[in-house]
């Protein structure tokens, strides 16, 4: 398998939020008005559920796959490197001049 390729046995299209109501709504004629597009509370709370277990799968695999590359970069990486860590310097953010606030 190439680098680029996902398996499709765990590769999810995450959905646009309008695909979770799209067989739930319905057309409704409010008085002296043209047609609306309306969707029922349950449904609307239903499509709300769904979305959020799809979005706790999708960061499932996200998780996974920033996880999985980790390894693999530090698997790759001399192992000298990771155990020298380099100090950054630490710098005033206003010059030594300024008053000091009361």
């Amino acid at each position: 398998m190439l680098n680029n390729q996902i398996p499709t046995s765990y590769s999810y299209l995450m959905k646009n939020p309008a695909d979770y109501l799209a067989n739930h709504v319905f057309e409704a004629r409010r008085p002296r008005r043209e047609l609306q597009p309306v969707v029922a509370y349950a449904d609307a709370v239903q499509a709300i559920t769904q979305a959020l277990a799809d979005a706790e799968k999708y960061k499932y695999l996200l998780m996974r796959a920033l996880r999985h590359h980790a390894d693999e970069v530090a698997a790759t990486q001399p192992a000298t490197a990771a155990a020298q860590p380099t100090e950054t310097p630490v710098l005033p953010m206003y010059p030594a001049g300024l008053p000091v606030a009361a």
